[in-house]
């Protein structure tokens, strides 16, 4: 393409928001644009080998001794972990405010190498997909976009329930209490990383009686990633600026075949076939995911479970497969139900496969996740970490033989890939690059 642009992703540093972008990449990449991202020191080579080029940064000083891959979350999980079976109001002062702290530690350190790149690159586009903004990125003086690939209660709004709370909408009687405990223990920190970015010379950072932000709208394109089903009803429409990915799940050529051990009728099993993942960071946890693997080892479920980072620890019972990681995209078609922590990466390959959700959620946005695909019918929330046997195997066999739920997700899914988020994105990505002018609908 004689005209193709330079456009520039930056997605956070977690396996989520990486793919989505990826997705959207590669749609863009194959109409002759130069896709460039920048990415973490730990994801090297991992972008490269997709075909992109790759700028590396990293978000705080290098350690002393070589790092191993995954021990960081092996680590963060070993510390935090105790911190999830707690309720989430306790938990914004005990693991949300540390973690806002860490990710704005991170955006300060991270700045000079930021604007080092975008000097270099002279991108017509800047894409963002963090939950915490990057003065680099609103001072670059190039268009840019920020998507929200987290559940929709990040943009605030009077009728949805406080981000991270996991609270329903039809009860609004512990929003006040929690609200109050969001700006005890987040004000500091949000001062000082507002103060932060206006002597960068960006815009300072919005606040109000739902909480503080800790990231900027872009004044030029704005993408989030929830199908409109599922999604909140707002007291205030999104700006013009706003934009729909219902899903945003890329196209792969990966397969994976079902081993024949899990074969339906072979071991006399013939139940239904499961997804377990509880992520990066809930499969670190061994004692959680051994117990889940426990209980559904004594049911006719056949099961495929993804390990994670410490899979050598993990003993699977003769009714299951699995792998440290596995190719989800692959995986989440041939499925009947998905058993998940509740990110919004699992979440919205779900809805896009039109698949049931068992969501047991342990921090961030996974309990709104959890709550809202209870409310909306969709799934079932369980408690990670308390959830029993027949509590499980209940839930899983009510939506299962919910023909009417199986008919809504099929319009669902239907719905969603005859409309891929991903060719929508790229699309309103190129017109961004092009025009340099505020894309709106």
């Amino acid at each position: 393409m004689a005209d193709g642009r330079t456009i520039v992703f930056f997605p956070e540093g977690a396996f989520g928001p990486t793919n989505n972008c990826v997705g959207i990449g590669n749609v863009l990449r194959a109409r002759g644009h130069r896709v460039v991202f920048v990415v973490e020191e730990s994801f090297a080579g991992r972008l490269e080998a997709q075909g992109f080029e790759e700028r590396l940064m990293r978000l705080g000083p290098p350690p002393a001794v070589a790092e191993i891959p995954g021990q960081f979350w092996i680590d963060f999980i070993r510390d935090t972990a105790p911190v999830f079976r707690k309720s989430t109001i306790e938990q914004l002062g005990e693991f949300i405010a540390p973690t806002w702290s860490a990710l704005v530690d991170g955006a300060r350190y991270v700045e000079p190498r930021l604007r080092a790149i975008f000097d270099e690159l002279q991108p017509d586009a800047i894409i963002e997909d963090n939950v915490v903004g990057f003065a680099a990125v609103v001072t670059a003086g190039r268009p840019w976009a920020r998507i929200v690939s987290c559940n929709p209660a990040e943009v605030k709004d009077s009728r949805i329930p406080p981000f991270s709370s996991g609270y329903p909408t039809s009860d609004r009687r512990e929003w006040p209490a929690f609200l109050e405990e969001v700006w005890r223990t987040h004000d500091e920190l949000w001062s000082g990383f507002d103060a932060f970015m206006r002597e960068q010379g960006a815009p300072g950072l919005g606040s109000g009686p739902l909480g503080p932000e800790f990231i900027h709208d872009s004044p030029f394109l704005n993408l989030v990633l929830y199908p409109e089903e599922a999604d909140y009803r707002r007291a205030t429409p999104l700006g013009p600026t706003w934009h729909r990915l219902g899903s945003c799940v890329r196209s792969t050529t990966e397969t994976w075949p079902l081993p024949e051990s899990l074969a339906p009728g072979s071991g006399g099993r013939d139940g239904a076939l499961l997804y377990l993942s509880l992520g990066s960071l809930g499969s670190a946890d061994v004692g959680l995911m051994q117990r889940l693997v426990d209980i559904l080892g004594r049911s006719l479920y056949r099961v495929i479970v993804s390990k994670g980072p410490l899979a050598a620890q993990l003993r699977l019972p003769d009714n299951m497969t699995g792998e440290a990681f596995l190719p989800q995209p692959a995986i989440i078609p041939q499925v009947d139900l998905v058993i998940t922590h509740g990110g919004n990466n699992t979440v919205t390959e779900s809805f896009h496969h039109g698949k049931p959700m068992v969501v047991l959620p342990l921090f961030w946005d996974q309990v709104d996740n959890a709550q809202r695909i209870a409310e909306t019918g969709f799934g079932a929330r369980l408690p990670a970490y308390t959830v029993e046997a027949d509590g499980l195997t209940a839930a899983i066999e009510r939506l299962l033989l919910d023909r009417k739920l199986g008919s809504r997700l099929a319009a669902l899914s239907a719905h969603l890939q005859s409309n891929p988020g991903t060719v929508r994105a790229a699309d309103l990505v190129e017109r961004l690059a092009r025009t340099g002018e505020p894309v709106t609908n």
